[in-house]
């Protein structure tokens, strides 16, 4: 008996792909939607976010709907990665219609991860389009691959960092569907359910003195679900995947934070119930960051699907 997918990719019509360099410990990780796009926007918090096209989802501008999504490692480097994969949407024809040829719209967000394997290796144009290619809608592989190959965790004493990786989850409650795909770099701790410590060290910031380099440390949050909504729905649900990230990641949204959360909808489905949904992106959030720490541990990684 077939599993079921119970990643991103369990929502009709996502494919995810990755592109992973494992000696130098970055990557990037391509999320395609339905050819027809997902209605989207985004939350961006602390002070130095790594966006490409991140303006566009604002709500108040023109442009409703986005192709795909690119998350990647090797900082303002890597999000050259996201012309990889715009050749590959172009190629197939997808994308914004305009008089003279289809855009396709691909909104992209990086994690600095530039000090943990080599500085000089970073995802670009060819990495994107890999990582395009490769994507599918089987079960995303999770742990330290794509975007979450050099992601790390716990990290405010300057020392010890523990690897975050990248996770996902699909959550269903009374027909409400919602995926989530989650690259989990933060200078906090990640929490476990129960509120204990998951991945750091636990003993929360001032127990030694150090500065963290600025704009180290980073977040990145997809949230998709079939059920309709507006792109200002979208960016009200993506403040909720912020505020998610708030009760699995201790300190969260500090000064050295960037933390990007993506809201998307493939409007495959009627409007649901808008409690019902939030509650589930945000349980959704919590799980997918606590899946990745969970796939990218030594003592489980080999019994993950990665």
């Amino acid at each position: 008996m077939t599993e079921p997918n119970l990643t991103l990719t369990g929502i009709p019509g996502v494919h995810v792909g990755h592109w992973t360099d494992p000696v130098a410990r970055t990557g990037c990780t391509a999320i395609l939607l339905p050819p027809a796009g997902a209605v989207a926007s985004a939350s961006f918090l602390g002070p130095s976010p790594g966006t490409r096209e991140g303006v566009l989802l604002a709500p108040e501008k023109k442009v409703e709907r986005v192709h795909a999504l690119l998350l990647t490692g090797g900082s303002a480097f890597g999000l050259s990665a996201a012309a990889g994969v715009v050749r590959v949407l172009e190629e197939r024809g997808v994308g914004h219609e305009t008089p003279w040829a289809r855009v396709p719209i691909v909104p992209a967000a990086v994690i600095y991860d530039l000090g943990v394997g080599r500085a000089d290796v970073r995802p670009g144009d060819a990495e994107g389009e890999l990582a395009a290619r490769a994507a599918s809608g089987a079960p995303v592989p999770r742990g330290l691959v794509g975007a979450g190959t050099g992601a790390t965790a716990g990290k405010y004493l300057g020392r010890g960092a523990v690897p975050g990786g990248l996770g996902s989850v699909l959550l269903e409650r009374h027909g409400v569907r919602v995926g989530a795909l989650a690259v989990v770099n933060p200078i906090g701790d990640v929490l476990d359910e129960r509120g204990g410590v998951l991945a750091g060290p636990g003993v929360g910031p001032g127990a030694a003195a150090f500065t963290p380099g600025d704009a180290e440390n980073t977040t990145l949050v997809a949230v998709v679900t079939e059920h309709a909504l507006t792109k200002a729905d979208c960016r009200r649900l993506a403040d909720a995947a912020q505020a998610a990230l708030a009760r699995v990641i201790h300190p969260s949204h500090t000064f050295w934070d960037g933390d990007s959360a993506f809201m998307l909808s493939t409007e495959a489905r009627p409007v649901a119930d808008p409690l019902l949904l939030g509650a589930l992106v945000q349980e959704a959030v919590c799980a997918a960051v606590r899946d990745a720490v969970r796939c990218s541990m030594p003592t489980t990684s080999s019994e993950q699907d990665v």
